[in-house]
């Protein structure tokens, strides 16, 4: 049974929580579309094609972790964000956005699901407070890195960039998904063996190395396809409406 745009809404912010976080961009609804919501379909980020995509399967919402309207850029609607928002806007379809709170969900989050897929026993958050993004966690046994990057590869389809910061073997390590390897000092001030997120600056290197510690690269958007597919099934079985997530193949 279709279900309405505010339920869907509620529903999604009583889950995640948005107003407790201090984010690069509103989460929430950020474009309003048609009352009635029968499908749902999320992705990682809302580029032009996802929403292609989408309209295709007939969606009346998209939702996704990487939405517009970042701190720091243009506010002109003009050349691509016009063209995205035109496309929602002609189709009357809403669009979601969960930054940092879809990150931090203790249980369908990005880093959550992604260390019940690598199999990682969480122990603690990288960060102190009630909302950690990242994690510390210990493996089921030691691996090399090596060992763990194929692990990596083979859960994540997407071949990872490793990065030797001694001879050790890995048992506790650190995460966080996307573009967090700047987190590096704060993984390696825990006492881990490693640290994953997905992206690689040229100084993340030189940290690695200097700190002693693995870092592995996994890709931003590989990393980050998990948790908006768990909060999609969510709110579809919720609200008894239809999911479907849509992946558009990032490199990077």
């Amino acid at each position: 049974m279709p279900t309405t745009l505010l339920e869907l809404v509620n529903t999604a912010n009583r889950l995640l929580t948005p107003e407790r976080f201090q984010d690069y961009c509103p989460n929430g609804l950020q474009v309003e579309g048609r009352e009635t919501i029968q499908r749902l379909v999320s992705g990682v980020t809302a580029s032009f094609d996802l929403l292609e995509a989408a309209l295709a399967a007939q969606a009346d919402a998209v939702l996704v972790h990487h939405g517009y309207f970042w701190k720091g850029e243009a506010a002109a609607i003009v050349g691509m964000k016009r063209a995205r928002l035109r496309l929602l806007l002609r189709n009357d379809v809403s669009l979601l956005v969960y930054h940092l709170p879809l990150d931090a969900h203790a249980e369908l989050g990005n880093n959550v699901q992604l260390a019940q897929r690598l199999g990682i026993a969480i122990t603690g958050g990288l960060e102190l407070g009630p909302n950690p993004i990242g994690n510390v966690g210990e493996l089921p046994q030691p691996m090399e890195l090596s060992e763990f990057g194929r692990l990596v590869e083979q859960c994540l389809g997407r071949k990872p960039q490793l990065i030797a910061g001694g001879n050790h073997s890995i048992k506790r390590i650190g995460w966080c998904t996307g573009a967090a390897q700047s987190y590096i000092e704060q993984a390696a001030a825990l006492k881990v063996d490693a640290f994953l997120s997905g992206e690689i600056s040229e100084q993340t290197v030189h940290a690695a190395r200097e700190l002693g510690i693995h870092f592995i690269a996994a890709g931003h958007h590989a990393t980050e396809r998990y948790g908006v597919q768990a909060v999609g099934d969510y709110l579809a079985t919720q609200l008894g409406i239809e999911h479907r997530f849509i992946d558009i193949d990032n490199p990077v």
